[in-house]
């Protein structure tokens, strides 16, 4: 069956995907009556993704203020102030202020910039720090994307990016080439060992039917153990004359030079080639042919084979290109940020913190840079916060998964808010209280019959 959308030749963005039944020529009439609604999975992640930026600004300060609380309650002086409250109410709000607000500075100060900084070298690297940390979230963030805005739940990032790291240490650290060849090489044989770990997932979703979250999973453990046999067995991954399960050095030619001098560590050209990514993934889904089959497979699958596109190529062609983007950001992390050998732990928890920066970003390319440098930031942040005030990284990571929590349910979040009522959930409530008569009206006449 032939992937060619009718009538996307020309403007492949211009056609609303859910539109596809309407406007693919022969498809008319009862034929298009008859094609079944999206998957309730399509459905959920189409409403999730269609949030306001409203509804987004406010899940963030939503999350802010629970963090805020937080930090309040395992303060030492707010709890001491708490035991004398009703006697002088005034120390604990002072208490409470202090706590509050030193944490939000401090978290300010280690990522964004240091106002106490003396120098502009000290003064800028709270900055460069956050970009260093956001660059691995946004590539990883925007393979979960564009598998999200295909219908495709990929729970598999941590897996690609430890193959891919697998991958590029096989193929080229033992390498001894110019870095004009052997970085670009190991960035290709990284991409390529996320892609192919993606599309294992794409492929048999595609062919089997099989559930991409359950795969994707199942590949995370099986990606796991066998970077943790490789990184300890001899003659594979594991550094030479050591016996700990750790990998061989990342050679200095395979490295991202520092962007802007080794005065900022965690900044080198490992972001400008993430920037690039997102640049490419933006065309890719916006304007691209490709991208349109991609989102109308997303919008409603059974809709888009009667449009005639191949749902199951489809879902392949997005895990490969999600699991490449997954790749992009395991190189960031052992070309970049860990030189001196990698172990089982390298992704960093990066592959489940990329879905909430893709839920973040609604699934945009853009969006989801953004998204991924706030995520940056908290990340650089939390640091500062523990050094500076004593306070738990653990809190930054409540505030984190808040902030997904806000993201999946915005009618909570117009609730916290005394927001209306969205338009669009209102309308799918009445067309949900009418499908629901129509059932009871037929099956009174069956039984009348």
């Amino acid at each position: 069956m032939s992937d060619r959308v009718p009538g996307a030749a020309s403007e492949p963005s211009g056609l609303p995907p859910e539109q596809l039944p309407a406007a693919s020529g022969p498809l008319t009439g009862q034929a298009s009556a008859e094609i079944p609604p999206a998957p309730r999975s399509n459905q959920l992640m189409r409403e999730i993704l269609r949030g306001s930026v409203v509804t987004t600004i406010l899940a963030i300060v939503a999350s802010m203020i629970v963090g805020g609380i937080l930090i309040a309650v395992t303060d030492e002086d707010v709890q001491k102030t708490a035991g004398y409250f009703f006697a002088r109410p005034q120390d604990m709000l002072v208490a409470i202020w202090q706590a509050v607000s030193g944490g939000y500075y401090a978290l300010f100060q280690g990522a964004v910039v240091n106002p106490g900084a003396h120098t502009f070298t000290a003064f800028i690297l709270p900055l460069t720090n956050t970009l260093g940390f956001a660059a691995p979230l946004i590539a990883a963030g925007l393979g979960v994307a564009l598998a999200f805005r295909s219908g495709l739940f990929n729970i598999g990032a941590r897996g690609q990016i430890l193959v891919a790291c697998a991958t590029a240490a096989l193929a080229t650290f033992g390498l001894d080439l110019p870095m004009w060849i052997h970085l670009p090489l190991t960035i290709v044989a990284g991409i390529v060992g996320g892609a192919v770990w993606g599309a294992i997932a794409g492929l048999l979703k595609a062919r089997t039917g099989a559930h991409e979250v359950i795969l994707t999973i199942m590949l995370n453990y099986v990606a796991l153990y066998l970077v943790r046999w490789m990184i300890r067995t001899p003659g594979l991954l594991q550094k030479p004359g050591s016996n700990q399960p750790i990998s061989m050095a990342t050679p200095e030619s395979a490295q991202f030079p520092s962007l802007f001098g080794a005065q900022f560590p965690l900044l080198n050209w490992g972001f400008p080639a993430v920037v690039i990514a997102t640049v490419i993934v933006w065309w890719l889904i916006e304007h691209s042919s490709l991208g349109f089959r991609l989102r109308a497979v997303g919008e409603n699958p059974h809709a888009a084979r009667a449009a005639g596109i191949s749902v199951q190529r489809m879902y392949v062609y997005a895990m490969l290109i999600a699991g490449g983007l997954a790749g992009l950001a395991g190189m960031n992390q052992i070309l970049g940020s860990v030189t001196s050998g990698f172990g089982d732990g390298i992704d960093a928890g990066i592959g489940f913190d990329a879905i909430t920066v893709a839920l973040l970003g609604r699934s945009r390319a853009w969006g989801t840079f953004w998204a991924g440098l706030l995520f940056g930031a908290l990340k650089a942040g939390s640091f500062n916060m523990q050094a500076a005030q004593s306070i738990p990284v653990d809190i930054v990571l409540v505030v984190e998964s808040l902030i997904v929590l806000f993201i999946a349910a915005p009618p909570l979040v117009r609730t916290i808010f005394f927001l209306p009522k969205d338009e669009a959930e209102r309308s799918a409530r009445k067309r949900a209280r009418l499908a629901k008569a129509r059932a009871r009206d037929d099956e009174k006449k069956a039984v009348a019959s």
